[in-house]
């Protein structure tokens, strides 16, 4: 291998004057890693507020280089002086996507970065049965406007929120959950932390999202959803009170009045681990607040 590529330097460099720099595999590896995370860094900018404040950045910057075109050397020495204190109010600035990337970074399994997953026998997060009780529950509760918020949790353990309810340590059903939200009962109030195929908590108290983006129309229960969602790796089902329709919020995100068939193929995604990692993209793609 390496005296073919001796031979084509060496024709390269004699008829058309061009030297080809030596290049190692190390070289290669280097270039493919600095290329996913380039990658990456564009696509957190293109889906977070970042691009946002990149773009008065960018503005900041064009002044002081129209400044220093101009030798306005008052702006210039302000500007160095406050260059410093920029870098620390920028670190501020990102502090919940740069939060919220390095949580997602820490969700990754380490397994998964080595093309392991496919050696290990796949493992289901809860059986069919409680997926077919969460949406049979979710939509018979949506037919009579009972408003729910059910928490499926998945690597992420929800330990912090659970203690915020009242403990039940019950099989999760349809007729459980539609007793839970019904209203006037002590436990309707909150949403439900599901783990496996177990209800663990009832009456929990979520973090409402500050997403400006999400639509003024949606209540606290909506909010609440994407609260949950930005801050682990939840799924979290909503059904409204004021109209019966069923929602869900992932990663961030709100897909609203989804069909019965869609809400049991994400469900699905969550169940199997290696499907949730093959079609996590396609949310990114899909998902609309």
């Amino acid at each position: 291998m390496t005296d073919v590529i001796n031979i084509v330097d060496a024709f390269t460099d004699d008829y058309f004057n061009v030297n080809i720099p030596d290049v190692s595999i190390t070289d290669l590896i280097e270039v493919i890693i600095i290329a996913y995370f380039i990658y990456h860094l564009l696509v957190w900018i293109k889906d977070s507020r970042a691009w946002i404040l990149i773009r008065g950045v960018i503005f900041i910057m064009l002044f002081f280089i129209i400044a220093a075109i101009f030798q306005m050397n008052t702006i210039l020495w302000l500007g160095e002086k406050l260059v410093t204190v920029a870098v620390t109010m920028l670190i501020v600035v990102f502090q919940p996507e740069l939060r919220r990337v390095l949580e997602q970074i820490g969700r990754r399994k380490i397994t998964s970065l080595f093309f392991l997953n496919a050696l290990k026998g796949k493992t289901k997060r809860f059986e069919d049965g409680t997926i077919s009780a969460m949406v049979t529950a979710c939509y018979e509760m949506g037919a009579v406007k009972t408003g729910a918020l059910i928490v499926v949790e998945n690597d992420m353990q929800l330990t912090e929120f659970e203690r915020t309810g009242i403990s039940l340590d019950a099989l999760v059903t349809r007729q459980l959950l539609i007793n839970i939200f019904e209203k006037n009962t002590p436990l309707h109030d909150g949403a439900v932390i599901v783990r496996g195929d177990r209800v663990v908590s009832a009456t929990c108290y979520l973090p409402l999202s500050d997403n400006m983006g999400l639509s003024k129309d949606l209540g606290t229960r909506h909010r609440a959803a994407v609260g949950i969602s930005e801050v682990s790796d939840s799924l979290t089902i909503v059904v409204s009170e004021e109209t019966g329709k069923v929602s869900y919020a992932k990663e961030g995100r709100i897909v609203r009045d989804v069909k019965e068939d869609e809400l049991i193929e994400e469900l699905k995604r969550l169940q199997n681990p290696e499907d949730e990692e093959e079609q996590g993209v396609s949310f990114e793609k899909e998902g609309k607040i």
